[in-house]
């Protein structure tokens, strides 16, 4: 009873705020039962919420056989008898990575896919005016026939993003158009004086006779209507149909990045008879944009390098079942950052966060799970007609789910593939048409780690490169991006990874490269590697887009380095996001120029072993002042990158108050914290590596 009464009370509530228009969206997140399909025993199932995962705990015990099998989700939902004569809907936002669906015990379908959303029509298997059970049995185990079957990351098991029940009438807007709304806003051509803009809607009609309707769009900023369109159109017996309405905005707003991420509302409304049968509302950024081999990219005709980073869907507490509340916090630090791009990597990840980069004004890459080993065994492409089926339909699920974020400028195709063995390339090309097809509005890119003909299907290309973590000197980079551009000077060039490791609780006052595989990642190597790297790539032009690997410190269950089993701590903030890294103060001085600050690094360094000792500030004002126990050490001038260091400072024994002012006309900015010299302390720092 208590699902009928959850049910009818949304209900309630989703009818009165959707009161002109016939369909009604009912999230059921909550009173699942679960339990492992393994576990037969009677009784063993309870209660989850979703979003929901079960492995939240066994991906980071340093043990890479944490569970992969089948879960089960058990629901009851009431079915009222007033609904007899509509169609009704389950839509999933996400579960991995194989979901069968049953209703009252009979399979109603199936699947495969970790990462996008899908809906099951449900209308012949409920029974009105009854209780009907949903069971829905999720399966993470490693399937070669479904992407990715190979990653550095973990794949959670579960229902981790929010489930809808839906009801439409018998006319409605489609929701089986590859899970997405079932309206794609297509900008034929945008500047700042016109835009022409094509709607096209999919229609479906599941009464037995045609139907004449009127398809409205409507165009809207806050509540200010700026047009509307509309066209007359029949809908054939038990069937669906693809309807266009073309409509121009002159001297439109733009979507412009950071600067003003404006957005209008377009309102899709299928009418009869001068009543709504259903409407959809989607985001209406209007943008134009531009890749150049040797200018790099361009908004809207204005020149803007694209600085970002990477991003994972998971955290510390939940594993991948984030709620709203999450992906707030994780818009907001990287807001606060500076970037003006994120790289969604490995996968298409949640609607909701797509939806706050539209609203920040950060140009997305995002990119279907299509991963290659990297530098691990095994092999991401299995050259079967069931893998790359399932691959084109992830594709065409991400584009058509994701289409009408104006936030999204590229479309990832694969990352760190290999040609060895089964060779991917003839499979690139087709994947490379299919998305030109599904939108030749947007360009394809990858991501390589490899020097290979493979590199050069997609319109842009950008590279994963650790140079000066896993090899070389973080100076090379610089080095490298003249050679390829040298060799290639049509290529558009990004930088798509590069990063260090960083443990909080590891320090020395001795600036060494430590081993990566190692138990020892100290804070001091990862922000002198930033500091090295972005000096080559943010004084070459032609870059048009770098991303820092990563955000966020994130789950990858078979590694064992740093200070713990489990963790990639690449990330420039904590797995649980409560400590910010030396090297996010050296990004946000760089690249967010609103917020005045000045920050020390090496602050977690608080035992020191050497007298004299060298100190590093981040700042976007253009001088700074040390202070050490009150005594002036003199100020510098900021350099290009937002850097000021004072070498061969002499500390005292004990206690050392370290600050640093940083001025600019009438703005003062500062940073304390305080370290003890111990010079008789040993700073010797364990190399062990794990194997």
């Amino acid at each position: 009873m208590r699902a009928r009464h959850i049910l009818l009370t949304s209900l309630i509530i989703l009818s009165c705020l959707n009161a002109n228009a016939q369909r009604k969206d009912i999230i059921i997140n909550d009173d699942w039962k679960f339990r492992l399909s393994l576990d037969v025993r009677r009784g063993s199932e309870y209660r989850v919420d979703l979003p929901h995962t079960w492995n939240t705990q066994d991906t980071y015990s340093g043990v890479t056989g944490y569970h992969r099998g089948i879960g089960n989700y058990k629901r009851i939902i009431h079915i009222p008898s007033e609904w007899e004569d509509e169609r009704i809907y389950l839509r999933f936002e996400g579960a991995n990575c194989t979901t069968d669906l049953f209703i009252n015990g009979r399979h109603a379908g199936q699947h495969k896919g970790g990462y996008g959303a899908f809906t099951f029509e449900i209308t012949d298997f409920v029974e009105h005016g009854s209780d009907n059970t949903i069971l829905a049995k999720v399966n993470n185990a490693e399937d070669i026939e479904v992407m990715p079957v190979v990653g550095d990351f973990n794949f959670y098991g579960g229902i981790y993003r929010d489930v809808h029940l839906i009801v439409t009438g018998q006319a409605s807007i489609s929701l089986l158009d590859y899970g997405s709304s079932g309206v794609r806003l297509v900008q034929d051509s945008v500047s700042h004086q016109y835009a022409s803009v094509r709607a096209i809607t999919v229609l479906t009609n599941g009464k037995d006779i045609d139907m004449d309707a009127t398809l409205r769009i409507r165009v809207l900023d806050g509540d200010k209507t700026v047009l509307t369109e509309e066209e007359d159109i029949t809908l054939p017996a038990d069937s669906d149909i693809k309807c266009e309405v073309p409509f121009h905005i002159y001297n439109p707003h733009l979507w412009d990045g950071r600067r003003d991420p404006f957005l209008y509302t377009a309102e899709i409304t299928l009418m009869a008879d001068g009543k709504s049968l259903d409407q959809v509302t989607q985001p209406l950024g209007l943008r134009y944009f531009h890749f150049d081999a040797d200018k790099g990219f361009s908004l809207n005709g204005r020149h803007l390098p694209l600085h970002g980073v990477c991003r994972h869907q998971d955290r510390a507490e939940t594993g991948n079942a984030l709620r709203t509340e999450h992906h707030d916090e994780d818009a907001k630090i990287l807001a606060e950052l500076g970037a003006n791009a994120v790289r969604l990597a490995h996968y298409p990840q949640s609607e909701y966060f797509y939806n706050l980069m539209d609203r920040y004004g950060i140009i997305v890459w995002a990119e279907i799970p299509f991963v290659g080993p990297g530098g691990y065994n095994d092999k991401g492409f299995t050259d079967t007609q069931a893998f790359k089926e399932n691959g084109k339909e992830q594709l065409i699920e991400m584009i058509r789910q994701h289409y009408n974020h104006p936030s999204i400028c590229v479309w990832g195709l694969f990352n760190e593939l290999t040609p060895d063995g089964d060779n991917p390339i003839p499979y690139i090309k087709e994947l490379n048409a299919l998305a030109h097809a599904e939108d030749p509005t947007r360009p394809t890119t990858a991501a390589t780690n490899t020097d290979a003909s493979l590199n050069f299907i997609t319109d842009l290309m950008g590279w994963n490169h650790y140079f000066g973590w896993y090899n070389g000197t973080p100076e090379y980079i610089g080095t490298w991006l003249d050679n390829t551009h040298k060799e290639h000077p049509d290529l558009k060039i990004a930088i798509s990874e590069y990063g260090a490791g960083a443990s909080i609780y590891q320090q020395q006052d001795t600036l060494a490269r430590p081993i990566p595989e190692s138990l020892w990642h100290p804070e001091n190597w990862q922000t002198e590697y930033h500091i090295k790297n972005w000096r080559e790539i943010s004084s070459r032009q032609f870059v048009w887009g770098s991303f820092v690997w990563n955000l966020f410190d994130f789950g990858a269950s078979h590694r064992h380095e740093g200070d713990r089993a489990g963790i990639n701590d690449k990330g420039l903030v904590t797995f649980d996001r409560k400590v910010k890294k030396d090297a996010y103060f050296f990004y946000k001085a760089n690249w967010n120029k609103d917020e005045k600050m000045v920050y020390i690094a090496g602050r977690r360094n608080k035992l020191r072993t050497k007298e004299l000792q060298t100190f590093t500030a981040f700042t976007n004002l253009p001088e700074a002042e040390l202070f050490v126990n009150g005594k002036s050490y003199g100020k510098k001038t900021t350099d290009e990158i937002c850097t000021v260091k004072w070498e061969g400072v002499k500390l005292t024994q004990g206690k050392n108050t370290i600050k640093v002012v940083a001025r600019h006309s009438k703005v003062k900015v500062s940073d304390t914290y305080d370290c003890t010299l111990q010079s008789d302390y040993q700073d010797i720092k364990p190399q062990t590596t794990t194997k």
